[in-house]
């Protein structure tokens, strides 16, 4: 058989490419490395800029030259450091070389010695993580979780007042509105999204053991560790001052862990949805051309939705397992966390494809009112909480001397089908107070929602 020319192993980067292209500007080796040379250009910068050892500030014209190693970084800089790396066998150490070649084309080969200037590589991969993990989640995971929150939001004002028949344990039971349970979820996501969007993202910027210790050598006199907290806030992340060699990765557990739990509480919507669906409460609209199924023509199956499913458990084991792992280091330093950490795309990218099937398919359901309503037609025992419960307050008020009400319309009630006539017959017959008559026959299961509509304003 003859070799297939070479393709991509994992679906993100094939089939499902186009829905999460975003998070590869960021969390691809490429991103990486342009993150890379972006911690290696400033801090060059400050160093100069701060006129240490002797060195003088670059013009602005040198500095927009340095940063367009950043800004412009494309497929002649990829290709460059996959040459240097094939040297050096060191991708950071391949990095610092790419800098240099840029300091030496600008006429600065004075301050090549300034590159990666008393920094382990954890120095530079710590920043780089917590920038390219920062743009990705902020700049790409989090405005479509937003949008699929925007999107739920809508639904839940759109149905506010269109009652159902919940079902508590799969079983009729007292009505809800459909936008009462898409607003649980609303509420529930979004609660999440604040405190994702309030994450850390901390940076450490001290040498090989966290000590200083070089930098301490080379200049007794600075204040070490306000050097290194205002070039790691300059950066726009937070600054950690008691690490190893490596940054800690906690506020990477912190952040994984939080968006695993947003992937569960969407599983739990997307498996909500799918229900409603198979009962008919939602219908679904076909997309033009699309095929159900290869052998029954009626079928519109809730791909949009099973897709998600999975793609939200294969997030979470990825993210769970980097929340679990990244937070052990042997000692001061191992490399357990260099492989796992280029594996944060993938967890965020199954998670990002997920969202976009979910706001896909909440786009192609409608509620299907004329079903909700001969649901709850169907099931008129589901008032005898209702009847059972102003019993018991006539009884406390003294216009009711009936005893154990509960057991009156469980006997009335369970296991069995009550109609509205019949229903209408008991409470005719009972010893209660007209007014409480009154209401419990005028009561039916479309109107026995309580405040489920009311409740909306608490989004």
């Amino acid at each position: 058989m003859t070799a297939l020319p070479p393709q991509p192993l994992s679906p993100l980067d094939g089939r499902y490419r186009s829905a999460v292209l975003g998070l590869g500007d960021h969390l691809s080796e490429a991103g990486l490395n342009r993150a890379r040379v972006q911690v290696e250009v400033e801090w060059l910068i400050y160093l100069t800029s701060h006129r240490m050892f002797g060195s003088s500030p670059l013009t602005d014209q040198q500095v927009d030259s340095l940063r367009a190693l950043v800004t412009e970084f494309g497929q002649p800089e990829i290709d460059r450091l996959a040459e240097l790396e094939a040297t050096t066998k060191h991708d950071v150490k391949a990095v610092e070389y790419l800098v240099r070649e840029r300091l030496q084309a600008l006429g600065l080969d004075h301050i090549a010695e300034l590159t990666h200037f008393a920094a382990t590589s954890e120095d530079i991969n710590n920043l780089s993580y917590a920038l390219t993990v920062s743009a990705a989640v902020n700049e790409v995971w989090l405005p479509k979780f937003r949008a699929v929150i925007d999107e739920l939001r809508d639904q839940a004002f759109q149905y506010r007042d269109d009652a159902m028949l919940a079902r508590t344990h799969g079983q009729p039971a007292t009505p809800t509105t459909m936008g009462k349970e898409l607003a649980v979820f609303v509420y529930r996501l979004d609660r999440i999204r604040k405190q994702i969007s309030q994450s850390e993202y901390l940076g450490k910027f001290s040498g090989a053991t966290g000590t200083f210790a070089a930098h301490r050598v080379a200049d007794a006199e600075a204040d070490w560790p306000r050097i290194s907290r205002e070039f790691v806030t300059s950066l726009g992340l937070d600054w950690n001052p008691l690490t190893t060699q490596i940054e800690s990765h906690d506020w990477q557990a912190e952040l994984y862990n939080r968006i695993s739990h947003a992937n569960r509480v969407l599983h739990n919507l997307a498996t909500d949805i799918w229900t409603y669906i198979s009962l008919g409460y939602f219908r679904q609209t076909p997309e033009p051309g699309a095929t159900g199924s290869s052998t029954m023509p009626h079928k519109v199956n809730p791909i949009r939705f099973e897709n998600a499913e999975a793609n939200l458990e294969l997030s979470s084991a990825v993210l769970d397992s980097l929340a679990a792992t990244l937070v052990t280091s042997r000692l001061q330093r191992d490399l357990t966390d260099s492989t796992t950490q280029r594996n944060i795309g993938v967890g965020l990218g199954h998670s990002l494809l997920a969202l976009d099937n979910i706001q896909r398919g909440l786009g192609q359901i409608a509620v299907d009112r004329d079903l909700l309503a001969a649901d709850l037609d169907a099931n008129w025992e589901i008032l005898g909480e209702a009847i059972q419960t102003v019993i018991r307050a006539e009884v406390t008020a003294g216009r009711s001397q009936i005893t154990d009400p509960y057991a009156m319309l469980k006997e009335l009630t369970r296991g069995k089908r009550v109609d509205a006539e019949g229903l209408a017959e008991f409470v005719n017959g009972l010893d209660i107070g007209e007014a409480a008559k009154r209401r419990l026959l005028d009561l039916t299961p479309q109107t026995y929602t309580g405040l489920a509509s009311d409740l909306l304003t608490y989004l």
